[in-house]
């Protein structure tokens, strides 16, 4: 029988040995990529624990599917239901683009507050790369994921909401916009909601070990937001972790550049600067904290640099629930043919099983599946990459990985 994820007094879980935890499959290729991830779960619970752990998957409805029997895209009782489980892992899902529903993704996100959106990319020895030193990309994106221009908060050109905000800032700024012709977005970034993530990403840090935490910003151009951004990350750095953190000018000032041992450096970086830092200084850097619009640019970047989002995972954390997801889209064309990468969605199950605290099966899954690369068994768009490869299918991918367990 299947226990109830909860959390005790000092906010972490208390995991069951059997605990339910909710799935969502997704649409276009989540179903298949779904179908390749559950048994590769299931196979690491059982080996690292010998048969005294396991999941009961929940599925519940949201996306395509769901609109196509209830008329509603994001069920109010999968919400609850997510709330009730604390954890749930979870498909692409569609997003139409210009008009229409707003991302599902998002709404997720924003509904159950969300606010961290964890992307670690780390390279997978064996997986082709365009950097000439990938093996040095080993880092944690923690991304806002709740405000800034996700917020969803603008105005089609021309309509009444646009041209009174537009008549208002030029009563106070005095710039002049073309009334009929501009859209207008609103980009919010809130003191409470900086300040929580950046929290996550430095204790994060101090918890596994990490050297440096990078606050990546535009402050100098969007001086209120992102500007804000910078200044609310470093107050939370030098308040609440004063003991153990430091930052750039008190490393060469009061250490003459040598990092004490034991401390994290707060670093701080501009948006466009930092792409071209994390190509060409990769081992700089560690843990990236950064605005929802940034944080969503540097993962995807990030990414490509590790082998492309069929091997990135990615967790949306809150204070009271979780949902781990594939990072990539739901690629209709090839849905129902058994064929994509079901990594993302693989890895991001391993983040799920350390989020429980289930440290050994997660490690078994990353094993596992290098192995699998290395023994050159891989789908379409590694195999096309990798010389001598063989090519299998998005299920045969799970199989081969589970084979690798022991």
């Amino acid at each position: 029988m299947a226990d109830i994820i909860t959390v005790k007094q000092d906010g972490t879980l208390n995991v069951p040995d059997n605990p339910q935890i909710g799935c969502i499959p997704g649409d276009g290729t989540g179903p298949d990529i779904w179908h390749a991830t559950r048994p590769v779960l299931n196979t690491a619970v059982e080996k690292a624990y010998a048969k005294k752990r396991s999941i009961s998957f929940t599925e519940l409805p949201a996306g395509e599917t769901s609109f196509g029997k209830t008329g509603e895209w994001l069920p109010k009782t999968t919400l609850e239901q997510i709330r009730l489980l604390r954890v749930a892992i979870k498909g692409p899902m569609t997003t139409p683009v210009g008009k229409g529903m707003r991302s599902l993704n998002v709404a997720i996100r924003q509904e159950l507050d969300l606010f961290a959106c964890i992307r670690p990319a780390r390279y997978i020895k064996g997986v082709p790369s365009p950097c000439n030193n990938p093996g040095a990309i080993d880092m944690v994106i923690f991304r806002e994921n709740t405000e800034d221009l996700y917020a969803g908060i603008e105005w089609p050109a021309g309509s009444e909401e646009a041209k009174e905000i537009i008549d208002l800032i030029r009563q106070k700024t005095g710039k002049t916009l073309a009334q009929d012709t501009t859209g207008i977005g609103i980009k919010p970034i809130s003191e409470a909601n900086t300040k929580r993530l950046v929290r996550k990403a430095i204790q994060y840090a101090r918890d596994n070990n990490r050297k440096s935490v990078t606050l990546m910003h535009k402050g100098n151009i969007m001086k209120f937001t992102e500007g804000a951004f910078l200044h609310w990350g470093r107050e939370v750095g030098t308040t609440e972790f004063k003991d153990a953190v430091i930052l750039e000018d008190q490393l060469w000032n009061e250490f003459n550049g040598k990092m004490p041992q034991g401390k994290i450096l707060l670093k701080d970086r501009i948006a466009d600067n930092m792409f071209q830092q994390v190509l060409l200084r990769p081992e700089e850097y560690d843990i990236i904290a950064a605005p929802n619009l940034n944080g969503d640019y540097i993962s995807d970047l990030l990414a490509a640099m590790v082998g492309g989002l069929g091997l990135a995972p990615g967790a949306n954390i809150g204070a009271d629930c979780a949902v781990f997801e594939a990072t990539h889209g739901t690629a209709p064309k090839y849905a129902g043919k058994d064929k994509v990468n079901p990594g993302s969605l693989i890895l991001s199950g391993a983040m799920m099983l350390e989020h429980m605290g289930w440290h050994e099966a997660a490690a078994l899954i990353h094993t596992a599946l290098e192995q699998a690369i290395a023994a050159k068994n891989v789908t379409y768009d590694l195999a096309r990459q990798i010389p001598g490869a063989t090519e299998v299918s998005c299920s045969e991918f799970g199989r081969q990985i589970c084979k690798h367990m022991t």
